[in-house]
C-alpha cells in the first residue's frame, strides 16, 4: 500500500504512464479529480482553480493572498484523497503537498523537446514554431509558478526519488520501473506514515477554514491537537484568537485547539 506522484511536463505522456500504473497495481488514479472536488466542496469556479495552479501570482495576487487560498483549497483536497492510500497522483503541486512522507514514491517524467512538439503540433494543428513557443512558455510559467509559492523549480532532480526519461525508455517500461520500485520496503504504508499524512490533511483543512479569519497563517496538526500560529494586532488579539479557535473547531477530527498571535510588523516607508 502506498501512493505515487507524478510529476510531467506537457507531452511528455505523463498521465498516459499514471493510468498503466494505476490498472496495473489496482490503485486509483487521480487528477482533475482534485479540481472537480475542490469547486464543489468550497463552492469555487473550476476556472479560478485551474489558473491557481497553471498561473505565475502575480504581485496583486500575492497582496491580498487569492491564489494562496486557492491553493489550500486544492491542498486540503488532495491530502484527503491520499488519505485512502493506494493512490496514482499525476499533476501539479502533488509532491509539494507530501515531499516528507516517506511511503510516496515521487516520479518526475520527461520527455525530449522535439517529441512533445511533434504531440502539440499534431493536436492543435500548429507549425514548429508555434508548438516550441507554446511548449516553452508553459514549462516557464510551471517554474515560476512552484518558486514563487515553494521556492522550488519542478525541474530539479532532487526532488523525485525517480526521473524517467521517456524516449529509449518507452512508456511501459517507465510503468515497469514504477510498479516494481512502489513494492520495495521503503515505500510500504507504515502506521507512522500514515498518521503523518492524517495530520498534514487535518492541518490543511484546518487552514483552510480559518484562512479568511486570517491569512497569514501556520497550522500544524497532531493525533487531533491543533496549534496555529497567527499573525495580529494586540488589541485585537482576543476577539482573533476566539474566532479562530471557533472555527477550526467545526473541523472534523480536531480534538484541542491552541492559537499564538505573533505582532504585525510594521515597515517606515
Amino acid at each position: 500500500m502506498s501512493i505515487i506522484t507524478i510529476s510531467r511536463g506537457s507531452y511528455s505522456r505523463g498521465k498516459e504512464i499514471a493510468e498503466i500504473v494505476s490498472q496495473r497495481l489496482g490503485y486509483k488514479c487521480i487528477s482533475r479529480d482534485i479540481l472537480l472536488d475542490t469547486s464543489d466542496k468550497y463552492k469555487i469556479p473550476e476556472m479560478k482553480l485551474i489558473r491557481a495552479i497553471h498561473d505565475a501570482p502575480s504581485i496583486l495576487d500575492r497582496f491580498v493572498y487569492s491564489k494562496d487560498k486557492y491553493i489550500n483549497f486544492i491542498q486540503s483536497t488532495l491530502l484527503n484523497f491520499l488519505k485512502e492510500d493506494n493512490i496514482v497522483y499525476h499533476g501539479l503541486a502533488g509532491q509539494f503537498f507530501v515531499k516528507d512522507i516517506p511511503h510516496v514514491l515521487k516520479i518526475r517524467i520527461i520527455s525530449d523537446m522535439e517529441d512533445r512538439i511533434k504531440c502539440e503540433m499534431e493536436r492543435e494543428n500548429i507549425s514548429h514554431d508555434e508548438a516550441k513557443n507554446i511548449l516553452k512558455k508553459d514549462d516557464e510559467q510551471r517554474r515560476k509558478w512552484s518558486m514563487s509559492l515553494y521556492g522550488i523549480d519542478t525541474a530539479d532532480s532532487s526532488l523525485y526519488d525517480l526521473v524517467i526519461h521517456i524516449g529509449k525508455i518507452s512508456v511501459d517500461d517507465a510503468a515497469d520501473i514504477i510498479c516494481h520500485t512502489v513494492q520495495k520496503e521503503q515505500f510500504r504504508t507504515t502506521e507512522h506514515s500514515r498518521k503523518m499524512i492524517e495530520d498534514l490533511a487535518l492541518a490543511a483543512e484546518v487552514k483552510s477554514m480559518v484562512f479568511n479569519i486570517s491569512p497569514s497563517i501556520g497550522v500544524f496538526a497532531h493525533n487531533g491537537n491543533v496549534h496555529i500560529q497567527a499573525k495580529g494586532r494586540e488589541i485585537q488579539e482576543e476577539k482573533l484568537i476566539e474566532e479562530i479557535k471557533t472555527s477550526a473547531g467545526h473541523v472534523t477530527g480536531v480534538k484541542n485547539v491552541t492559537v499564538e498571535i505573533q505582532p504585525l510588523e510594521y515597515y517606515a516607508d
